[in-house]
């Protein structure tokens, strides 16, 4: 069974940084486009970035350009999410995504999902 396993989630205060990774065991992760979304309480899953096979292409949600940076390292089978400038409103479970058939920015779209991070922004 595919095992998408996050961690790096925890409390910080608002404007501070965290780095988030999600890895697997699956090598053939590498020819996958991977994903990150979040979902605060009451909320629905909202996309967060995404990054093609290569690393060459990431999209991120407007709220969160020019402050978060997803990345990959295919060797090593990862993906991270740096989160920098956090604001309180970004408290939420963080999730990793793999394989999306078609949108990238559809939770609905990928096939596997790891059980979340949970990150705190105190304000």
């Amino acid at each position: 069974q595919v095992q998408l396993v996050e961690s790096g989630g925890g409390l910080v205060q608002a404007g501070g940084s965290l780095r988030l990774s999600c890895t697997t065991s699956e090598r053939t992760f590498s020819r996958e486009t991977m994903g990150w979304f979040r979902q605060a309480p009451g909320k629905e899953r909202e996309f967060v970035s995404a990054i093609n096979p290569s690393g060459s292409s990431a999209s991120y949600a407007d709220s969160v350009k020019g402050r978060f940076t997803i990345s990959r390292d295919n060797a090593k089978n990862t993906v991270n999410l740096q989160m920098n400038s956090l604001k309180p409103e970004e408290t939420a479970v963080y999730y990793c995504a793999a394989a999306p058939r078609g949108s990238w920015y559809s939770a609905n779209n990928y096939a596997y999902w790891g059980q979340g991070t949970p990150v705190t922004v105190s304000s």
